[in-house]
């Protein structure tokens, strides 16, 4: 494949901005999106075709924004919706495209749609997270071990069962393989699409062991949006 036959994303420069330590445009010591906008000429003078920002989403910052409450939301810290829009006009102005960090392995423990989940083993979006009985003696369904150490299940006392979290226990995972999953984190993707946003990274990313075939179709697709956009 020769450099003009490379999609923009293949052949780019791309510029990665952790928002939180990029810069702080008011003083209250964490970096916000008017601070990136401040520093788009810079970037434009740097050669920067695109800009990476990690996660701005509302979290409860346990994993530093990986964490997400509110997928169509930003964070108080960061500015809020109007302000990104504006970065992404200013940013196109310079000829920058804009990527965002889309996290699809899990949420937070405080995102709606988990607060619905561990409600009760009726609840209507309990099958949107990976729950699971114990083994006899009540040790966890299986041997699987969190990326910050330690089991990656968590015993929920309320509705008695574990949930998965292949990162912090506050963060559990999301049930690819629930077509109602699927679509609602779609709907994101065209969320932000609506809002000009140029593509996507797809951070934390299911394993297949973890999420099974209809993971790796979901993952195609995602491919597919990916090399459209």
């Amino acid at each position: 494949m020769t450099p003009d036959q490379m999609l923009w994303w293949q052949r780019g420069v791309i510029y990665q901005i952790y928002p939180r330590s990029f810069q702080d445009s008011n003083g209250d010591g964490t970096g916000d999106l008017r601070g990136i906008i401040a520093q788009l000429d810079y970037l434009s003078w740097l050669g920067v075709e695109a800009v990476w920002l990690s996660p701005f989403y509302p979290s409860p910052m346990v994993d530093f924004g990986y964490d997400v409450s509110n997928y169509t939301g930003v964070d108080a810290i960061f500015g809020d919706l109007a302000t990104f829009d504006e970065l992404i006009q200013q940013a196109h102005r310079y000829g920058i495209k804009v990527i965002i960090d889309f996290v699809i392995n899990h949420s937070s423990d405080e995102h709606p749609w988990f607060l619905e989940s561990r409600s009760s083993r009726d609840a209507s979006r309990r099958h949107w997270y990976i729950w699971a009985d114990a083994k006899p003696g009540g040790t966890p369904p299986n041997n699987w071990v969190s990326h910050f150490g330690g089991s990656a299940w968590e015993w929920d006392a309320a509705t008695g069962q574990y949930y998965l979290h292949s990162f912090d226990k506050r963060q559990p995972d999301l049930n690819w393989r629930n077509p109602e999953v699927q679509a609602a984190m779609f709907d994101v993707l065209r969320f932000w699409l609506e809002h000009e946003v140029d593509g996507f990274s797809a951070a934390r990313q299911p394993s297949e062991s973890e999420q099974g075939k209809s993971h790796a179709q979901t993952d195609g697709r995602l491919r597919c949006a990916a090399s459209y956009i």
